[in-house]
């Protein structure tokens, strides 16, 4: 009696999971999760109200959803930011603040998004960029990734990457970390985020047919430097309507805030030039390649979205939509990432599918973290203790309510907190390197550091206390992590397709951009 009871546990298990490649797609109860990252994409959206940007797929995606207009990531630079949405915490419990840092080197132990997915039984797949990438130095390969995440991975290259030497910048041979770009020859398929559209397309056709539930992390490398797209993409715009702000550029206005917070702005010396009005061509011509970019971007998110409902997988697939992190194009005279301005903490979030309303938007302020929770809650399994993100799903119910009264971002020796009017940024530990207090409600720029106003005191007090309780909570080990250390960083050696180097590693020839 016993064996026959065991042969028919058996039986039961192969039944639930041994036949999901039967389960019709209209049939599976089960919700997928399509989770689209980009990479230094801000909120220059048509959807985000932006009026020259062409992103046509993500607006309509965004209609079909809910839109986040408060969302800020935890730390404005892609390892960091990236480790921390993809474990639901922040990055004092990370032990991430730089790049090419492995992810289990500072928490062995941690239960990343995917592997949750993984431990339900779902197949996680990753296309492109995750977790960080030295990009585009390590496209094509695995970089900074976690193997523990995913049960299969793809690593495209394109002719964006195999033509690197072609590539216009600000300084020779300089890509990543340098504003540079191109507009290329050929078809969007041939370049490597066109490629990354054409792998998860196939992704999504075999799990139509296979009934396998899936977590499809697609991670799209642009608008990130180069901003290189295909030239169609460029004649979508005009150069000379890009609009370059010169406020903030001033000795008066570094003066007006704390000294760490004028070091963020000015830390990249080759975009310094780009201040001066004399360089408005070149900032205008370097503004238009990135919208692009976002443009060509855009029109891969709609090749993967189109596959999506024409597979019928649409009816069962929450989408969720962000970037690592937001963008300076010549705000406060900065271009890039890496300060604790909005233009770098704010970033695009987008949720759709399966029990999300369409067309709602919410100015409640949201955390990257967020998503873990949220997608957990989605798709109704339990979330690990050491997740601290909170889920979204009362917003998607009621889009006026706060999970939160701030969201929380770090940079270095900073914190800042972002609520619905106000921002307050807390440099050193005590705050003894200063304040800025902005107020959204006529200051949406942040250029009127508040800090020392009288008439803002009040306002200051308050918020005063609130970060510190924030930065005290977000320090805190979280229940179940496990081990931590600190981290460990090291530095990948980046090879440009064609240029030789000889037994030193030192480069010896430069491939001539007219070849």
């Amino acid at each position: 009696m016993k064996s026959i009871k065991i042969i028919l546990q058996v039986f039961s298990i192969i039944i639930l999971f041994g036949c999901n490649k039967e389960i019709p797609v209209d049939k599976n109860e089960k919700l997928n999760v399509l989770f689209i990252m980009t990479d230094d994409l801000n909120c220059d959206l048509g959807s985000y109200g932006h009026p020259q940007v062409i992103s046509p797929n993500i607006d309509k995606l965004a209609s079909q959803g809910v839109l986040f207009q408060n969302a800020h990531n935890q730390y404005p630079l892609c390892g960091p930011s990236r480790a921390s949405f993809m474990t639901g915490m922040y990055s004092d419990q990370t032990m991430h603040t730089t790049l090419n840092v492995d992810i289990r080197t500072t928490t062995p132990d941690v239960v990343t998004l995917g592997q949750r997915f993984r431990q339900q039984n779902y197949r996680s797949v990753r296309i492109g960029k995750i977790f960080h990438y030295d990009n585009p130095g390590s496209i094509g390969s695995s970089s900074s990734d976690d193997i523990y995440t995913w049960d299969y991975t793809i690593n495209p290259w394109g002719r964006d990457k195999e033509e690197e030497y072609k590539i216009k910048t600000l300084s020779e041979r300089q890509y990543g970390g340098t504003l540079s770009w191109m507009e290329a020859d050929g078809s969007d398929e041939e370049q490597t985020d066109g490629i990354v559209a054409t792998e998860a397309v196939e992704q999504l056709e075999k799990f139509s047919k296979n009934g396998q539930n899936f977590f499809l992390a697609v991670g799209f490398f642009k608008p990130h430097t180069p901003y290189v797209a295909p030239k169609k993409y460029f004649d979508l715009y005009e150069k000379d309507d890009m609009i370059i702000p010169y406020t903030g550029i001033s000795e008066d206005y570094l003066k007006s805030i704390p000294v760490p917070a004028a070091k963020s702005i000015r830390n990249k010396k080759d975009q310094i030039k780009l201040n001066l009005k004399s360089n408005k061509e070149l900032s205008q011509e370097i503004k238009e390649a990135y919208y692009a970019t976002i443009s060509f971007m855009d029109a891969q998110i709609g090749r993967v979205l189109d596959k999506l409902k024409k597979t019928g997988l649409d009816k069962n697939t929450i989408v969720v939509f962000s970037s690592d992190h937001g963008y300076h194009l010549g705000e406060h005279g900065y271009w890039q990432k890496q300060t604790l301005f909005d233009n770098a903490t704010r970033v695009p979030l987008i949720f759709s599918g399966p029990g999300i309303e369409k067309g709602k938007k919410s100015n409640s302020p949201v955390e990257m973290i967020d998503i873990y929770p949220t997608l957990m809650e989605l798709t109704g399994i339990d979330s690990p203790d050491h997740v601290v993100g909170k889920s979204l799903m009362p917003v998607f119910k009621d889009s006026n309510f706060k999970i939160r009264n701030s969201a929380l971002t770090r940079w270095k020796n900073g914190y800042s907190i972002k609520s619905e009017k106000y921002r307050l940024t807390k440099w050193g530990e005590n705050g003894q390197l200063g304040y800025e207090l902005y107020d959204h409600s006529n200051d949406k720029e942040e250029l009127v550091n508040l800090a020392k106003n009288e008439d803002y005191s009040q306002v200051l007090d308050s918020l005063k206390k609130e970060i510190n309780v924030r930065i005290a909570d977000a320090r805190l080990k979280p229940k179940g992590l496990g081990r931590q250390f600190e981290q460990r960083q090291y530095n990948r050696i980046k090879y440009t397709p064609g240029d030789l180097y000889d037994k030193d590693g030192k480069r010896i020839y430069l491939k001539p951009s007219n070849e």
